[in-house]
């Protein structure tokens, strides 16, 4: 798995455009303010150490949402920062699997639509701890 984590002051999305024909319509711009982004990239590899990868991921996102004092994370499939890609519907049920989990840890979650291309608008400070990228 890659993890490319940003603390965001304000992050939002709108689909442009459906890449997973499976994947339910969805055309709904969102905003949010003071939250952090996960881009996460799911590895094929992930697909054999399943309970392993959700434990090191949630690990890490706890860690960062805490450094940068926000409960609320954002979790975005970016599938660019590797050229090992899990299938779709692993990693959308990885996704759903990790929300639930920080949700009940008391973390308000939210997941950019799966299989789309989206337009992003961002605004992130610049300071330690906003940005940082883990491979595992």
């Amino acid at each position: 798995m890659k993890l490319l984590m940003i603390y965001m002051s304000k992050f939002s999305y709108k689909p442009t455009l459906k890449t997973i024909e499976s994947m339910p319509d969805c055309t709904e711009e969102k905003e949010f303010d003071n939250i952090q982004a996960a881009f996460i990239q799911v590895e094929k590899e992930d697909e054999e150490n399943d309970a392993a990868v959700k434990k090191k991921l949630l690990k890490n996102l706890k860690w960062v949402a805490g450094k940068n004092d926000t409960k609320k994370i954002i979790l975005h499939s970016f599938a660019h920062l590797s050229e090992s890609k899990a299938e779709p519907e692993f990693t959308k049920s990885l996704f759903d699997n990790i929300e639930e989990r920080l949700v009940n840890s008391g973390f308000e979650v939210e997941q950019t639509p799966f299989g789309y291309f989206l337009d992003l608008h961002l605004s992130a400070p610049g300071f330690s701890l906003a940005r940082v990228f883990k491979s595992f």
